[in-house]
This record gives structure tokens, C-alpha cells and sequence, in this order.
């Protein structure tokens, strides 16, 4: 909150061939105790930006503690995961994709999820770009939360708390000058929680006026609610 001090420590956990992942920890810390308490945990895949032609090929990290050893064994095995995402999702379009296949939700009090629907466009602007002139991930990132946090609050009309951020990939870049389109909707929701999936797909000027996206990100938003109690709001069910 406003006032707390954050501290961001990040290291490379382990270098593949071409990429690497980058482990970050956030922490707040007590003015008047030093004591931190984390806040966040994430792991960030990066690839170094050729100079010329071709990819480039990255060191091995050194190893200085029990702590580096753990996390460069499990980078491989989250890299494992993160692959098999696609595989599994493309399996599962294919099977739920079927002729006659569909979902019906008939219960009472359900909530269609074209109510929870947001658009939102935005104008890449210099401050909001590296020096490569590439969009900075974390703006996307914070766009893609704004709207996503309108689209839940639709469904449980109070302010939502993001507890996670799931599968969120680059894949391709945007770049200054872009219009940037943001489409929200809730997927479902699980009791105490909802999730939200949003879409980014960017245009250039002459993208913009013959109407050809770029699908550039996407990700799945978890939500949470407190009632005045400071309790978690239940919420209502989801009619696709």
C-alpha cells in the first residue's frame, strides 16, 4: 500500500541454450521493524535480442548456494510445464471442439457472461516502450489487469483482488505508435473466486484501417472478493 517500502530481488535461476528464467521475489517491508513479508513470486522466460542475424547462445549460470542449486533444478522442470501447456490445450480445443459438444448452464440466478464483457483500446505512447522501441511487458501487463478488474467487478460489484496471474505469454511483440485492443470476459468462477481471460491484439496504422490484428498476448486473471466483514464474497454462477 501507499507508504510500505517494496523491495524487488531478481536472479537468473538457470540459462537453457537461447533463454533463460529469471526468478523475481517481492517483498514489503515494516518501517519500524525491518521485518519483510512477501507479497509476489514469479518466474520470467527471457531471450536475448540478436544484435545481427541469428539467435544468441547463453552461458551457464554459477551456482554459489544451496538456495541457487534448488531453483536451477527447478527451472527445469517449470520449463517442462510451461511447454506442456500448449500440447495440453491444443488437445483439449480439439476434444471440446467436437460437433455437438457444448456446455449448458441451466441453473437459477446464473449471470450471462457477455454482462462481464470489457473493451479497452490503448495508444502506445514513447513512455510506455523500451529503447528497442518494444512495449514494456509490465504496462501490457497492467493494462491487461485494469480491464480484467472491470470485467470481475461486473459479477461480484465489489473491488476484486488479483490473487494470480496464469499462462501469460508474449507472442509477438507491439511496438510505439500501436493501438493496443484489450478484450476481457469471465470464464468462470470457483466460489470464492473467479477467473477472467483477456485477450491483447495490437494494429498498426495501416493494421488498424484494414481491420488485421496481431494477437500478441493473452492471459487468465484470478479474482477474489471481501464483503464489509473483510470476509470473501461468494460468487454467483456463470452462463457462458
Amino acid at each position: 500500500r501507499v507508504g510500505q517500502i517494496i523491495a524487488i530481488r531478481t536472479k537468473v535461476n538457470r540459462a537453457f541454450k537461447t533463454s533463460m528464467e529469471v526468478g523475481i521475489k517481492v517483498t514489503v517491508q515494516d518501517v519500524l521493524t525491518n521485518a519483510e513479508k512477501i507479497v509476489s513470486v514469479a518466474y520470467a522466460t527471457y531471450v536475448a535480442k540478436p544484435v545481427g542475424g541469428g539467435k544468441v547462445e547463453l552461458k551457464p549460470v554459477q551456482l554459489l548456494s544451496a538456495e541457487d542449486h534448488l531453483e536451477h533444478i527447478l527451472a527445469i522442470e517449470r520449463r517442462k510445464i510451461r511447454l506442456g501447456y500448449v500440447q495440453v490445450f491444443q488437445k483439449l480445443m480439439q476434444e471440446t471442439n467436437k460437433e455437438g459438444d457444448f456446455y449448458t448452464c441451466e441453473e437459477k440466478d446464473t449471470v450471462s457472461t457477455e454482462h462481464t464483457h470489457v473493451q479497452s483500446t490503448e495508444l502506445v505512447l514513447p513512455p510506455h516502450a523500451n529503447h528497442h522501441g518494444n512495449t514494456f511487458g509490465g504496462q501490457i501487463m497492467a493494462w491487461m489487469q485494469t480491464v480484467a478488474s472491470i470485467s470481475a467487478s461486473r459479477l461480484c460489484r465489489s473491488h476484486p483482488i488479483l490473487k494470480a496471474v496464469n499462462m501469460f505469454k508474449f507472442w509477438g511483440p507491439s511496438f510505439v505508435g500501436d493501438r493496443l485492443v484489450f478484450n476481457a470476459i469471465v470464464n468462470n468462477t470457483f466460489h470464492n473466486s473467479v477467473e477472467v481471460g483477456v485477450r491483447v491484439e495490437a494494429y498498426n496504422c495501416k493494421e488498424w484501417i484494414q481491420d488485421l490484428p496481431r494477437h500478441i498476448n493473452s492471459a487468465f486473471l484470478i479474482f477474489s472478493a471481501l464483503d464489509d466483514k473483510g470476509e470473501l464474497l461468494t460468487f454467483a454462477r456463470v452462463k457462458p
